[in-house]
């Protein structure tokens, strides 16, 4: 059987709880989230406030673009589900801080959703890594 293309990306703590996905997949040069939540993956547990899960949104894609040999710098677009009537004042913060330079910034669409309980704020995203040489895969 070849191998696969497709590598799966895991955080120790973090997790879909129980779901048959990965947090991220690299394919090649590309490497794909499903959805990034704030959970502390210390505690496994989602803090209350909007604020807070959004700095854990932000910690947790670092955590998997590290986990994925992938920087923000390869970033290319992030889906942002905002719990509906929640304010975009934190998400603009952590935003700016992930990315200072308003010329070098990934595309973001943000979508007013219903998430589950008890997340206030989810997102996905989409990098893509330079190509590396076969000698460089993993």
């Amino acid at each position: 059987m070849p191998k696969s293309r497709r590598h799966p990306i895991e955080i120790p703590g973090l997790h879909h709880g129980g779901a048959p996905f990965p947090l991220a997949v690299r394919l090649d040069n590309l490497l794909v989230s499903s959805a990034v939540h704030g959970m502390d993956p210390d505690t496994g547990k989602v803090p209350d406030s909007l604020e807070a899960q959004t700095a854990g949104v932000f910690a947790n894609i670092r955590r998997i673009l590290d986990a994925a040999g992938a920087g923000t710098d390869d970033i290319a677009k992030v889906t942002v589900f905002l719990g509906e009537g929640q304010s975009r004042e934190p998400l603009n913060a952590e935003w700016v801080a992930m990315f200072p330079d308003e010329q070098d910034r990934p595309v973001r669409h943000t979508v007013p959703s219903a998430l589950q309980v008890p997340l206030l704020i989810q997102c996905e995203f989409t990098a893509v890594m330079p190509t590396r040489t076969p000698q460089e895969q993993p």
